[in-house]
């Protein structure tokens, strides 16, 4: 395994699922960028639960940095065209939101009030309710090692 960090954007938003055995996981695909060409996929897996609530928390299109083992993969797009892919262990995820929040904090001014996710119209199913504020996580959250 490799020891990575990954930046991104969130393709799609994230979900939430639980293993045979009854434990909970959050799942996700990023889209990294790769110099001047189409990007990269990258599958993401967050076992931790700090980790797998903050990829709750974004939407599609949110910027976000992740870091955990990654392991090369590879994978046939719809033409037959052999395509590069990564899949990632996310153990730490830094959002946007978190990172100015933390700044704001450094630097003695209030937290800022309004999220851009929250700004945006017409981004979340009017059904769909946010469990996690993205605002709540950031490197403060991440474990000791």
């Amino acid at each position: 395994m490799i020891e990575a960090l990954i930046t991104g954007k969130l393709h799609q938003r994230a979900e939430e699922r639980t293993s045979k055995g009854g434990r909970p996981f959050v799942t996700a695909k990023v889209r990294a960028a790769v110099g001047e060409a189409e990007g990269v996929f990258v599958n993401v897996v967050a076992f931790s639960e700090s980790a797998g609530a903050a990829l709750l928390a974004l939407d599609a299109g949110d910027s976000l940095a992740l870091a955990g083992t990654l392991k090369p993969s590879a994978w046939i797009d719809r033409e037959g065209n052999p395509r590069p892919g990564l899949d990632l262990v996310a153990a730490q995820v830094l959002t946007l939101y978190g990172l100015k929040r933390r700044r704001a904090a450094a630097a003695g001014e209030p937290e800022p009030q309004e999220r851009p996710a929250q700004a945006r119209q017409g981004n979340q199913q009017p059904h769909q309710q946010r469990q996690h504020d993205p605002e709540d996580f950031g490197p403060q959250d991440w474990p000791e090692n």
